[in-house]
């Protein structure tokens, strides 16, 4: 089993930015893919972004360019570089792990607000 404890969301002004943490316990972190995905009260789930065990990424189209997702296997980590924030951007952040043979893990959510 898998635990994620997100962190770094907050209040920012547009244009700026802010780095999300996703810590995980457990072993074998290295051979989950993990994503980032928000969500906004009364809406679905979105995908963000995402990187594979192998480190290869993938970004939702609206955060192309300004979003940066990466992970560091030796301290069971996984980051969300956010950059050129926009009040769309606001909403709760949830960091996910993901292997077919193992299951679907979810951390508590970190709430990211951007205005001025």
């Amino acid at each position: 089993q898998v635990q994620l404890v997100e962190s770094g969301g907050g209040l920012v002004q547009p244009g700026g930015s802010l780095r999300l943490s996703c810590a995980a316990s457990g072993r074998m972190f290295s051979i989950y893919a993990m994503g980032w995905y928000r969500q906004a009260p009364g809406k679905p789930r979105e995908l963000v972004a995402a990187i594979t065990s192998g480190g290869s990424a993938n970004y939702a189209d609206s955060v192309k360019g300004r979003f940066t997702i990466s992970r560091d296997n030796a301290k069971n980590t996984v980051y969300l570089q956010m950059n050129s924030l926009k009040p769309e951007d606001t909403d709760v952040y949830y960091c996910n792990a993901e292997h077919r043979s193992l299951g679907k893990y979810w951390g508590q959510g970190t709430q990211v607000t951007v205005s001025s």
